[in-house]
């Protein structure tokens, strides 16, 4: 199978696009022709080395961790899904080296939910990772329902978006912040956009003069941390996935992990209408260099995919 690996950390100059053997299929795995893979700022991160500390990295690696595609093989133990079934997953395995830039990616089963019918190739590709950090952190750490207010900051990203789509599902009002050009994206979405920098919180008091019930930090730079510290009137309700000094004053940091059920949420919210998947670029499996150079500005409204010949 064709593969998008690399064999030390570096740059873009350490991917290659290489042929590599077939993934093994154990009991309690199935085999994915692969159709679509989303791109995640943890990827390029992992290829750099920034992660090395924290998770144990083997060479040569295929990067990537999210993945939708048509299951090619089971096995002998499986028993949730046939040959044929269409399906997407957060394929975080206990070391990393097997990801998803593949033509074939071998995937657990616990790490799978079926693919929504609404949502596009590309789409079900793009939700998995960046969706279960939003429903993680939302729902799990934050416990957000009817009647709350929430602060999500960098609310127009990959899981910005995805975090006030579930928020306003769940009845909550939602304050995102945003740069302007992306804050009648934000109205579409259902959130009240605000300008992030300098001010912050003064703008966000205009319109929540009691303040917030909950803040989800998904930008680093210990402003926004700052900031919702000063408006969130329990500080045990407020989340970050970036910045674990959160957890000084009782808050919550939030790593994603795989969860079929978690997965399978999103996917009911997905085929219910009440949560769509916006795709910013995509690109062939063989330039995932392109969309690695892309999402590390740190400025894509949505998601990158790669798609899969």
């Amino acid at each position: 199978m064709k593969a998008i690996a690399i064999n030390r950390y570096g740059g873009p100059e350490v991917v290659e696009y290489v042929e590599l053997p077939d993934p093994k299929v154990a009991p309690d795995t199935v085999l994915i022709r692969v159709r679509a893979v989303g791109v995640n700022p943890v990827d390029w991160q992992v290829r750099e080395g920034y992660l090395d500390a924290l998770l144990d990295v083997h060479f040569p690696l295929i990067m990537g961790w999210d993945v939708a595609g048509v299951v090619e093989r089971v096995g002998a133990a499986v028993t949730e899904y046939q040959v044929g079934d269409e399906v997407m997953g957060y394929v975080r395995k206990d070391s990393v080296q097997h990801g998803t830039y593949a033509e074939l990616v071998a995937a657990p089963v616990r790490t799978l939910a079926r693919k929504p019918a609404s949502l596009s190739w590309a789409q079900a590709g793009g939700l998995p990772l960046a969706g279960l950090t939003a429903y993680q952190g939302l729902v799990k750490a934050l416990a957000v329902t009817t009647g709350d207010t929430v602060l999500i900051h960098a609310a127009a990203g990959g899981v910005g978006g995805l975090a006030t789509q579930i928020a306003v599902a769940r009845g909550a009002r939602v304050i995102g912040t945003a740069g302007e050009h992306n804050h009648e994206y934000l109205r579409s979405l259902g959130a009240e956009p605000v300008s992030y920098g300098e001010g912050l919180v003064e703008r966000v008091r205009t319109m929540a003069p009691g303040g917030v019930d909950a803040a989800f930090v998904l930008v680093g730079g210990g402003e926004a941390l700052a900031a919702s510290r000063e408006l969130v009137k329990d500080p045990t309700r407020i989340a970050s996935i970036v910045d674990v000094d959160v957890l000084a004053f009782g808050g919550h940091a939030v790593f994603v992990r795989p969860d079929a059920e978690d997965l399978a949420a999103l996917g009911e919210l997905a085929d219910s209408g009440r949560l769509t998947v916006t795709v910013a670029s995509t690109f062939p499996l063989a330039q995932a260099v392109s969309a690695q150079l892309l999402i590390a500005e740190g400025r894509t409204r949505g998601k990158i995919v790669l798609l899969a010949d």
